[in-house]
């Protein structure tokens, strides 16, 4: 790996945060020193040092003997986790109706007439997905919406799974998705945040039931 004068414990922490966000590292996946330090290409103190630094976030837990596991959320953790993400989700819809450029709308509009042709194909949608609510929130030009927001999506990793493969929820979402986009296109920033609120409200029932078979 080239390190590029990256500090190597950030360097472990990196590898770990981004593939815990992109899903290879799921929930209850244990770790272990050695192996990281040989897939990463550095010495075990800075994988030592990454994952202290990953345990006092939240990310990963202690596991039997001297591993160490990716954590999994219980059904509480779940319901905190989409409150945050519901405010989050709806300011930054607020402030892409009140910010957001002409291309980036247009941006906008072909991630979700993408989305269209992959209801059969749960696994990319849930890719198009993030992609687009990333614009959303890159086109609300709030750099610290945009850190929460960074922040909230190491979390929601720790969610395994996705509710695009729930009988009816592709065609939900993409309904839902386009009254946010049309709200953001008509410059109405109430109602894109009301829009944003109802579809990640809806998304986390969807997901509890998903998980815990229940709402």
């Amino acid at each position: 790996m080239d390190n590029s004068g990256i500090p190597r414990a950030d360097l472990v922490y990196n590898w770990i945060k981004t593939r815990i966000r992109e899903g290879s590292l799921r929930p209850g996946t244990r770790l272990r020193e050695a192996e990281l330090a040989e897939v990463v290409g550095v010495s075990r103190t800075p994988v030592r040092e990454a994952i202290n630094r990953l345990i006092s976030e939240g990310q990963l837990v202690m596991g039997p003997g001297r591993g160490f596991t990716v954590a999994k959320l219980d059904r509480q953790q779940v319901i905190e986790l989409y409150a945050l993400r519901e405010f989050l989700e709806a300011a930054s819809a607020r402030f892409a109706a009140q910010h957001a450029s002409e291309p980036e709308i247009e941006s906008l509009r072909e991630l979700l007439d993408g989305s269209r042709v992959l209801f059969d194909d749960p696994p990319q949608l849930a890719i198009l997905n993030k992609r687009f609510h990333l614009a959303i929130s890159s086109a609300g030009h709030n750099r610290y919406s945009e850190q929460a927001l960074t922040r909230l999506a190491d979390f929601l990793g720790l969610v395994p799974g996705t509710t695009f493969q729930m009988e009816g929820r592709p065609a939900a979402v993409y309904e839902e998705h386009k009254a946010i986009l049309d709200a953001i296109a008509d410059r109405d920033a109430d109602r894109a945040e009301a829009a944003a609120r109802y579809h990640i409200h809806h998304a986390g029932k969807a997901r509890l039931k998903l998980l815990f078979d229940q709402i």
